[in-house]
């Protein structure tokens, strides 16, 4: 331990942590992310947070085809010091290779979703869609809490520039053809 009380892991080594990293340090916080080979501790989330992602867990099992996976708060390997946290992601079923697994690669991810936290806005909104674009995932939404009430900004990726294109924002109902056909009453959230 350190004069500032915090355990020495929490202190990167010369040039940052890697995605390897997350599965050897002991006592780590769940959910921590590596972003830019810096370790990033999740704060207490809200309400909203928890009910958007269950609402689009349970919508995307339901029409998903059989060989896709939803998956909530699994980590993506992106790169050597890149290693963030869904809040949701859609992979492909032949990324599953064991109830221990702890993180999928970027290749095995159709989709990837980020529900603005206030203390990951920027993240959220700006530095993880450009990963996750960069990396090639297909396929992005941005949830924004509108109300009480989930907004879903549908990208997809431009494959020759590697960055996101809005596709549409979604109110009250979430219906796509893209990855897969999707509907999603998202006014389900009133009655959780």
């Amino acid at each position: 331990m350190t004069e500032s009380s915090l355990p020495d892991w929490a202190f990167p080594p010369p040039g940052g942590f890697t995605a390897e990293d997350l599965d050897r340090i002991p006592q780590l916080p769940a959910h921590t992310e590596l972003i830019d080979g810096s370790l990033v501790f999740v704060s207490p989330q809200a309400s909203f947070r928890t009910r958007t992602m269950y609402i689009l867990e349970v919508g995307l099992n339901r029409t998903i085809p059989a060989d896709l996976r939803a998956r909530r708060e699994m980590s993506v390997v992106l790169g050597k010091r890149q290693r963030p946290e869904p809040d949701v992601s859609v992979i492909h079923a032949s990324a599953e290779h064991s109830p221990e697994q702890t993180a999928y690669q970027a290749e095995d991810v159709v989709l990837a979703v980020e529900v603005i936290s206030p203390e990951s806005e920027s993240r959220d909104r700006d530095r993880k869609p450009a990963l996750y674009a960069q990396a090639g995932i297909k396929h992005f939404w941005l949830v924004e809490n509108q109300s009480g009430r989930p907004a879903i900004y549908v990208y997809e990726l431009d494959p020759l520039a590697r960055s996101y294109v809005l596709t549409g924002i979604h109110h009250d109902r979430l219906k796509l053809s893209a990855p897969f056909d999707i509907d999603i009453d998202l006014t389900e959230i009133d009655s959780l």
